[in-house]
């Protein structure tokens, strides 16, 4: 339970005490300014405090925004301050600094302590109110004119509307959040959380997968209709936790990693029903499975390389600014770069419509466009661009690359080296290294010792290109082209192999790496830091497995490749997995602070 404490006695006639007990407070009253810093240190130690001017006039959804998100330690609006039990020391301190004196008449006590926090370096956030009204009048009159505004707007309707995420995709913005907000109303009012809503996103999405692998055409468009309605429900999570302010940790934990999981097990269950028919896809939907998520590794890479920058001096961003003032292109660029709710209804219909075939052949042509257009434009950006990346840019970025301890130990011995070579070396390093490795192993048949060799140069020239900090222009195109670099030659080295079992044991695999991949990008953008160097070092890096899956493929067969390719890809998912859902729930139960990602378009 929290607790919200009013500074005085209420105002005759207000529902501010019914308003807070129906947002979860219990209420109690000081008896003024002095008696405000007693009840504060009498209420329980963990709960949420909120302090609460008794002539408070708003709407609910004001005190909702300012008194309820999880996320912050403190915020506030007019007349009402809240802080998380991390920040209770805070409070405290400037509660007995403010009462300390004598508040002048008419002054309001909440805003002062809220002036205080800011004083003291306590970061109070204040929400956009937007038409909703939050004040503390001092006359009647006064009162009665901003009952008078709160009366005149409805804010269970903007509460519906802000549900909505600001930036969306065409086919979400027109086709599913016009209801799919009032899903999340239905939800919020039975008391469903964000999390269970996701899980049932996954669940239909799961189903939809087994209906794809019966083969048939009923199965096909079940599978459609079953992916369409999996969407819904994934919008439904997000507007419900911006709906009900109920956002977690786990929630967008569960919400990111469960979007891939439920795009590449439809995936995989397209591929099986493709086989039931006689026809082998899986080269394709590996393929599929491979671009969607390098573009996501380009978008990832050239967000956390932009994260902190203080100005955007770019050129191609300030045509960009233009183009999005036409009105209509706006739209127009977000639908070709294939986002997930065109992608995902793309799929569906194709799905109930053609065949597996055809729609891995959609999807390979759209994706490839949209990461040809989207990269362009990052690179004009990133080549125009005259801000400065921060430590804290590049330490991400060498997070992302994922680098293990083979091609660590060169990066050791070349860094002093590496340090007066020209800025172009890394990325130099990293196209080359990755071109040789790929175009062996396509060009000289599997099992080549070739590409055995051409794997270990790949070790040395990416330990070159991570052998100083990523601080160039366009080195947040090395993570990017390492993933193309494994994941392609897994792809190639499966499909050389010849043999049932190959592509999907190879499907199996990268989608465990993308995986700890997906992981990796989740913890930064949570602000909880990169997986643990023991992880990285037991699963290899990105140079040791595909040292390893061109060893296998140099040593055995194709049947035992295979069998060996499964034993990987099973080895690296338990490792992920299972560190991944330790750090994630460890986190949820250590009060980590709650996040909400509005996610890649993509």
């Amino acid at each position: 339970m929290s607790t919200a404490i009013l500074t005085g006695p209420p105002v005759p006639g207000s529902s501010l005490e019914g308003d807070l007990r129906s947002l979860g407070f219990d209420v109690r009253t000081a008896d003024g300014p002095g008696d405000a810093a007693r009840l504060l240190a009498a209420a329980p130690a963990g709960d949420r405090v909120a302090l609460v001017d008794p002539r408070f006039v708003g709407h609910l959804h004001a005190l909702r925004l300012a008194l309820t998100d999880p996320r912050f330690p403190v915020a506030a609006v007019t007349g009402a301050l809240t802080a998380r039990p991390a920040a209770r020391a805070a409070l405290t301190g400037a509660v007995r600094g403010v009462t300390a004196g004598e508040p002048a008449a008419g002054e309001v006590l909440v805003d002062e302590v809220a002036a205080a926090l800011d004083a003291d370096g306590t970061a109070v956030h204040r929400p956009e109110l937007g038409s909703l009204v939050a004040e503390v009048p001092a006359e009647a009159q006064e009162r009665h004119e901003a009952r008078s505004r709160v009366d005149a707007v409805d804010d269970e309707a903007i509460r519906l509307r802000s549900a909505v995420k600001a930036r969306d995709g065409f086919f979400t913005t027109f086709c599913i959040s016009p209801y799919s907000r009032y899903i999340a109303r239905w939800c919020a009012r039975r008391g469903l959380t964000p999390n269970q809503v996701t899980t049932a996103s996954l669940i239909t999405a799961l189903i939809a997968a087994g209906c794809a692998a019966t083969g048939t055409r009923t199965g096909y468009v079940a599978a459609g209709v079953l992916l369409l309605l999996s969407f819904v429900l994934d919008c439904t999570d997000g507007q419900l936790a911006r709906y009900s302010l109920q956002y977690s940790t786990m929630g967008a934990w569960l919400d990111a990693t469960f979007d891939r999981a439920k795009e590449y097990a439809y995936y995989a269950g397209l591929a099986l029903g493709a086989a039931r028919g006689g026809d082998d896809v899986w080269a394709l939907a590996l393929g599929a499975m491979v671009l969607q998520t390098c573009r996501h590794v380009v978008d990832f890479s050239f967000n956390e390389a932009n994260h902190d920058a203080t100005a955007n001096t770019s050129p191609t961003a300030a045509l960009s600014d233009r183009l999005d003032s036409v009105g209509w292109t706006v739209w127009a660029r977000r639908m070709i770069v294939l986002p997930i709710g065109e992608r995902w209804a793309m799929i569906a219909v194709l799905t109930a419509l053609t065949t597996p075939r055809v729609v891995f052949y959609a999807l390979l042509v759209g994706c490839a466009f949209a990461a040809c257009y989207t990269t362009a434009g990052r690179v004009l950006r990133s080549l125009t661009r005259r801000a400065r990346r921060t430590e804290r840019a590049t330490a991400a970025l060498a997070d992302l690359t994922d680098t293990g301890p083979l091609a660590g130990a060169v990066a050791r011995a070349a860094s002093a080296a590496a340090r007066r070579l020209p800025g172009v070396v890394p990325l130099a390093a990293a196209v080359a290294g990755a071109a040789a490795l790929v175009l062996c192993a396509a060009l000289t048949g599997h099992g080549s010792g070739w590409t055995v060799a051409a794997a270990v140069v790949y070790c040395l020239t990416s330990g070159i290109a991570v052998a100083r900090p990523l601080g160039g222009p366009l080195d947040w195109l090395v993570p990017p082209v390492f993933r193309a670099a494994e994941y392609g030659t897994v792809l190639v080295l499966a499909a050389g192999a010849e043999v049932n079992g190959a592509l999907p044991a190879a499907f199996g695999l990268v989608a465990a790496v993308a995986y700890h991949h997906y992981d990796t990008v989740y913890r930064i953008r949570g602000g909880t830091g990169a997986p643990p160097h023991w992880l990285v070092r037991v699963i290899g890096g990105h140079e040791g497995r595909v040292l390893a899956v061109a060893l296998l493929a140099f040593l055995l067969d194709g049947e035992d490749f295979a069998v060996a390719l499964t034993a990987l890809a099973a080895a690296v998912a338990l490792v992920v997995l299972t560190e991944s859902i330790r750090f994630w729930t460890a986190a949820a139960r250590g009060g980590a602070p709650a996040v909400h990602d509005e996610g890649e378009p993509a």
